[in-house]
């Protein structure tokens, strides 16, 4: 990994999840489905004007990453990485890789709610909560998707300031400036694309 992304200051926000599903149609209409568990979330990422000073440190941070050679450390913006819930404490879960139901222990106390974004202490990939969970103390459960990549055993779970382990979608970095500030200096936009790297 090549650090942490080291501007946090968006304006714009495209958050997808990108699950591969194989889909075949026979000759009477019924449809045939199978779920490929490889699910990723991207984001795209857009910026406000930027000065040279504010922006010349992202565009070093992004050549340092090669292209998509290099994955980083991005913080989710605007909330996103925060629980809409009333969690807190210290919980920890305990699944089989594959499931999707994960048994609650730890001292968690409070809620996670359906969309609510939390990771595990063992793994990289970040879950998304899909049931609300009134009472995330021990014994108790949570339903999460995309299925576990990886078991979990008495692993913490995370549920604010989650940052996605990442990667740029492309080789291509492009930036423009097509307008100056008002003592005639350049002024930079740019979006940017990434891709969870696992």
């Amino acid at each position: 990994m090549a650090g942490t992304f080291p501007n946090t200051n968006y304006s714009g926000l495209n958050f997808k999840s990108n699950q591969r599903t194989l889909t075949s149609v026979a000759d009477d209409g019924t449809t045939y489905t199978r779920q490929i568990d490889s699910q990723r979330f991207s984001l795209t990422l857009s910026f406000p004007p930027q000065s040279k000073a504010d922006f010349m440190p992202i565009i070093g941070f992004l050549m340092k990453q090669r292209s998509k050679k290099e994955s980083f450390t991005l913080p989710l913006p605007g909330g996103l990485g925060n629980a809409r819930g009333t969690a807190a404490g210290s919980p920890t879960g305990t699944a089989s890789a594959g499931d999707t139901t994960i048994t609650l222990a730890g001292t968690g106390t409070g809620s996670l709610l359906s969309g609510d974004l939390i990771t595990f202490g063992n793994h990289d990939k970040v879950y998304m909560v899909v049931d609300d969970a009134s009472d995330i103390s021990a014994t108790n459960t949570l339903t999460i998707e995309p299925p576990l990549r990886e078991a979990v055993s008495g692993t913490a779970i995370s549920f604010d300031n989650i940052n996605m382990k990442v990667r740029l979608t492309s080789d291509l970095q492009e930036y423009v400036s097509n307008t100056v500030d008002k003592d005639g200096n350049l002024v930079f936009n740019f979006e940017l694309d990434v891709i969870e790297a696992l």
